[in-house]
């Protein structure tokens, strides 16, 4: 579960996140959509405990990411946009340290780690340092080393970015298995099509406040004008 209680975010006189309250329960895939500059990064690093908030409570499983850090960081898993990985680790290293740091049993690492660099056709590069990985091979990696730990939630910041349109079908299908496994995902992404299709729930912040919070068809509804309306459609009139 992510909980977020009237966050509130300054930087100097700017307001990059006002007020914002929203809650994803485990299970759930919650889509968090605006323009540039709106606030979703800042709110996701606020999360992940990268940036400390103004004013207001955010909590991962239950542990405050203030007071208690560590304990929401191991319930947490973060993939940025812009993936980070040790560039002297190989990719088959990289996934038996994050195993090893989250506690994975070895005789799990040792069945799953396979299995996950061949779903993310990465087998022949396992042995590859990974400063001669491509981005989208790095971002596929970390999404596997997620799907090694099966942390209690997931924050994704534009989680496609640098994808084939083959790896972002897989990852499509794997955001679906993460969350049937219990985890509250949080999805920043410019894509809307894929959250209309892909999130139970979606939320529109706009100037940093959450000018919109429901199912993809309460949203929908919150358009003036007359006739079927797609999300996108929805979020131009909401943020122009």
């Amino acid at each position: 579960m992510i909980e977020i209680h009237n966050l509130t975010k300054t930087f100097g006189s700017f307001k990059a996140v006002d007020g914002l309250t929203l809650r994803v329960e485990p299970g759930e895939i919650f889509g968090f959509l605006g323009p540039n500059g709106a606030g979703k990064t800042t709110t996701v690093k606020i999360l992940s405990g990268i940036m400390r908030p103004t004013s207001g409570r955010v909590s991962v499983a239950g542990f405050d990411v203030e007071k208690e850090p560590l304990a929401a960081k191991r319930a947490l898993a973060y993939i940025p946009d812009e993936p980070f990985v040790y560039p002297k680790l190989t990719g088959w290293e990289f996934l038996r340290f994050i195993g090893d740091l989250y506690a994975v049993p070895a005789a799990e690492q040792r069945r799953r780690i396979p299995e996950l660099l061949e779903t993310f056709e990465l087998t022949a590069q396992a042995g590859e340092l990974l400063e001669g990985y491509s981005h989208g091979m790095k971002q596929k990696l970390l999404i596997a080393s997620v799907l090694l730990r099966r942390p209690k939630a997931v924050l994704f910041d534009e989680p496609t970015v640098g994808l084939d349109p083959k790896s972002i079908r897989r990852f499509k299908t794997l955001l679906a298995d993460i969350a049937r496994e219990g985890a509250a995902v949080f999805m920043c992404t410019h894509i809307l099509d894929m959250a209309e299709k892909l999130c139970h729930s979606v939320g529109i912040i706009y100037r940093g406040r959450l000018v919109a919070r429901g199912s993809v068809a309460e949203v929908k509804k919150l358009s003036a004008a007359a006739g079927e309306r797609s999300l996108e459609d929805v979020f131009l009139e909401l943020t122009d």
